[in-house]
């Protein structure tokens, strides 16, 4: 069984929380009501595409109060785990309350300082959060380092880069500045991470990008 370091904790080197952190915690409230009942059936026919199967041990990257937890426990069943990964402490701590099952932990690290071993993972996976990684370059490389030979890296906004940057560019604060990489950009991120072959497929409401592991 994957220990899951509870203690550890997303903070910056003087030990304290940065604003982006904050912003997420004081809206963590809001983030289970941001996804309509459309979103919701957009997000299972994706997740049905991406074939997660039985038995699969998931990482989910910024996984806020837990979205993705439902559909993903669904489909991995019980031989399968899922880990939830959020920088923001009571985020972190809503999803735990949300889903107490055996086989979903959550624990507050950064995705690009991730506290796991190499090669425990089938899967990982980032919904709605990966424009909002500081470091998303060092996030792809601690993502193929925690997969399994064979796994795969999913990165699932359900918007495209220019829509994405009007909304963050609308909401302002912390967020203002987050975006998406464009293919070439993306494409140089997961080759020095040395992931095998790299596909995106973009739509103004979809940035889809799959990376795969030898």
């Amino acid at each position: 069984m994957l220990y899951l370091p509870y203690a550890v904790t997303a903070k910056n080197g003087a030990g304290i929380m940065d604003k982006k952190q904050e912003y997420f915690d004081q809206i963590g409230d809001a983030l289970d009501k941001d996804l309509t009942a459309e979103d919701l059936e957009r997000l299972n026919h994706i997740i049905d595409k991406i074939q997660i199967s039985e038995g699969l041990w998931v990482c989910d990257l910024g996984c806020g109060t837990g979205v993705l937890f439902d559909i993903l426990r669904r489909r991995v069943g019980q031989k399968g785990y899922i880990v939830g990964v959020d920088f923001a402490p009571r985020v972190a701590q809503r999803a735990r309350r949300n889903f107490p099952f055996h086989n979903i932990g959550v624990i507050e690290a950064r995705a690009s300082a991730l506290p796991f071993k190499d090669g425990n993972f089938d899967l990982v996976i980032s919904f709605a959060a990966f424009a909002h990684f500081s470091h998303k370059d060092e996030s792809i490389h601690q993502a193929f380092h925690i997969l399994k030979p064979g796994g795969r890296l999913i990165i699932l906004h359900l918007a495209g880069r220019a829509e994405l940057e009007r909304i963050h560019h609308e909401v302002g604060g912390p967020v203002q500045g987050d975006i998406l990489p464009d293919r070439d950009h993306l494409a140089e991120m997961f080759h020095r991470s040395h992931f095998k072959r790299f596909e995106l497929t973009e739509t103004q409401n979809l940035y889809l990008a799959v990376g795969f592991k030898d």
